[in-house]
């Protein structure tokens, strides 16, 4: 069979979903995760954007099936805009970790995100909405 010079190997296998929410969401979330560790078993990796509009966490494959939760989107990466191997490190310009793979658990389970953003919109409305 001839190449083409295309790329066309499949993702590499259990490539995570991302989860992104605005910053200020996804800071509480990660507050929220990280006191009730013991219970949740941890936040996952956290990637921010280069101009700190958002925050994605790094979620098991097949997340994005099922996401429903407002003000957030979760995709399917595919392992595209991340580089696999001994590293796992954002391709894209200007992005960065907030939580690095190698200082936490691998993925941030979706049922423990979706209570702690939950719990992180009802913080920061009654903070904004506070006298």
């Amino acid at each position: 069979m001839e190449s083409t010079g295309t790329n066309t190997a499949p993702p590499p296998p259990g490539a995570p979903d991302l989860v992104t929410v605005p910053t200020r969401q996804g800071l509480e979330a990660v507050d929220i995760i990280r006191r009730a560790a013991s219970l949740a078993g941890g936040v996952g990796p956290v990637l921010h954007d280069g101009s700190c509009d958002t925050l994605g966490f790094l979620v098991p494959p097949g997340t994005a099936d099922a996401w429903d939760v407002p003000g957030s989107a979760c995709t399917q990466t595919n392992g595209r805009g991340m580089r696999f191997g001994d590293v796992l490190s954002p391709a894209a310009g200007g992005t960065g970790w907030l939580l690095p793979p190698e200082a936490v658990e691998p993925v941030t389970d979706p049922a423990v995100l979706r209570a702690a953003l939950g719990e992180a919109a009802r913080l920061i409305e009654a903070a904004d909405n506070c006298c």
